[in-house]
């Protein structure tokens, strides 16, 4: 899969849920490889902002990040949901306030804007990264408990509570980003009319309406109160005589408020960097969780060079022994490749099992048996070769040849009884016959060798 950017730039603009501003925001394309950064343009020297974990600086009700210099944009969840949500890899976005306007509270005018523009494909490919073990974050003092679990695509489960009697618990599911418009992107931020005189007084929520948040109403307050809250908040007085969801608007669906910690979850997630394979659960999120369990994940993401390929040996092989003997001309003792697993027209993944009775474990070392480098590098080689001998027409009138050999790296021994699993890519497109690849050989997770070498493609007399 490659990566994705905009098409072209879209514009929103509105109030700013904490400062009250009127703002703008602009989403546009962005190179390769940039991720999604934000460039205040209402700052001098217009500062850029990269939008990862370890830039949050605040997650009182909404995600907040800054730069060095401390410029920041905050409540940037929603936006940041609807972008991850569309498979979008590379976007700056230029905003000429500290945070992105709330809009109506949810992410719907993200999504509609997206499919306006539409996105456009890439030349770099995308890089997932693939949760292979369970990994979870728990917050003792709070109870919350963030797990992702490993899956074959991208799911979030997502369980809220609370001491209310309005909403006292409740559960959403996103099993398929593909259904987030339908499912998640409506669902508005929420707030209980009991927390609202704390927020005023923490100088937040300058711009909060009953049009851009669910107001919850669980326990009685006298109308003197509910005068002077709307009185601070400068919005129009209401008179309240229930218990329940006091706004104009219905609710979108009767587990909306849990819907929207879905979005919550996902838009903070969305900081890791790098899409992600896998089934998340979350139990009580809230930013301040979400943004450790993020910086879990993305320590890991940071400190993982390039991951193993999965293997599932009960799955076919793509290409075969016989089909290697097929593509390449090399036979016993010096054929390294058993079967083909991930093959494209850039890259390939191809096992060697190797066992105790490899020819050279005789002389190296008869008693303390430990596979040559080289030949580690030959099998990568190998791989190189079934990658591009098997686009090519009659591919048997042709062999590959050692032009160069550079940065070749050996991290542990590889001995009997281990599975190599070589993962190998083409760096550049093949000109003049010649390829410049890089190999990485894998014993389970831990990669044991890798190296960057060039390939002539030369036609047998």
């Amino acid at each position: 899969m490659k990566q994705l950017t905009l098409k072209a730039p879209f514009k929103v603009s509105g109030k700013g849920l904490h400062s009250g501003l009127q703002i703008e925001a602009v989403f546009n394309p962005a190179p390769e490889n940039t991720g999604y950064k934000f460039r205040r343009i209402d700052l001098d020297g217009e500062p850029m902002i990269d939008a990862i974990a370890e830039n949050v600086v605040d997650t009182r009700r909404g995600t907040v990040i800054a730069n060095r210099k401390g410029d920041i944009v905050s409540t940037i969840e929603h936006a940041m949901a609807a972008l991850y949500a569309a498979g979008v890899d590379n976007c700056i976005i230029d905003v000429n306030g500290p945070e992105l306007p709330i809009l109506d509270g949810s992410a719907i005018e993200y999504v509609n804007k997206l499919e306006e523009v539409g996105l456009e494909e890439q030349n770099a490919d995308k890089d997932f990264f693939i949760i292979k073990e369970k990994t979870q974050f728990r917050d003792e003092e709070t109870g919350s408990t963030l797990t992702i679990y490993p899956d074959d695509g991208f799911s979030v489960e997502c369980m809220v509570e609370y001491n209310s009697a309005i909403l006292p618990n409740q559960f959403a599911v996103l099993d398929d980003l593909a259904d987030f418009k339908q499912e998640v992107a409506k669902a508005r931020t929420f707030v209980f009319v009991r927390e609202i005189e704390q927020l005023v007084q923490a100088n937040l929520i300058k711009g909060g309406d009953l049009d851009n948040a669910i107001v919850i109403y669980d326990e009685k307050i006298p109308q003197e109160r509910i005068d002077h809250i709307c009185e601070v908040m400068n919005v129009p007085r209401i008179e309240v005589d229930q218990l329940g969801y006091i706004n104009p608007t219905p609710l979108e669906w009767d587990n909306e408020p849990a819907r929207h910690k879905v979005m919550d979850v996902i838009g903070d997630l969305a900081l890791i960097g790098r899409p992600l394979r896998g089934r998340v659960v979350a139990i009580r999120p809230g930013h301040t969780v979400n943004n450790k369990f993020t910086r879990l994940v993305r320590k890991e993401v940071k400190h993982t060079e390039i991951q193993a390929p999965l293997y599932n040996p009960n799955i076919p092989p793509i290409i075969d022994i016989n089909g290697i003997r097929a593509l390449l001309p090399h036979r016993y003792p010096f054929l390294l490749i058993d079967k083909v697993i991930e093959l494209d027209n850039k890259h390939i993944v191809a096992v060697k099992n190797v066992t105790v009775n490899e020819p050279f474990f005789q002389g190296h070392f008869p008693e303390e048996p430990v596979m040559p480098g080289v030949l580690q590098v030959e099998a990568m080689a190998q791989a190189a070769g079934v990658l591009v001998l098997n686009f090519l027409d009659e591919p048997e009138r042709y062999s590959t040849y050692f032009l160069k050999i550079d940065n070749v790296k050996f991290r542990q021994k590889v001995v009997p009884g281990t599975t190599l699993v070589m993962n190998v890519f083409l760096t550049t497109e093949i000109r003049r016959g010649c390829a410049i690849v890089k190999g990485y050989s894998f014993a389970g997770e831990k990669i044991v060798c890798e190296a960057e070498f060039m390939a002539q493609i030369i036609k047998n007399k």
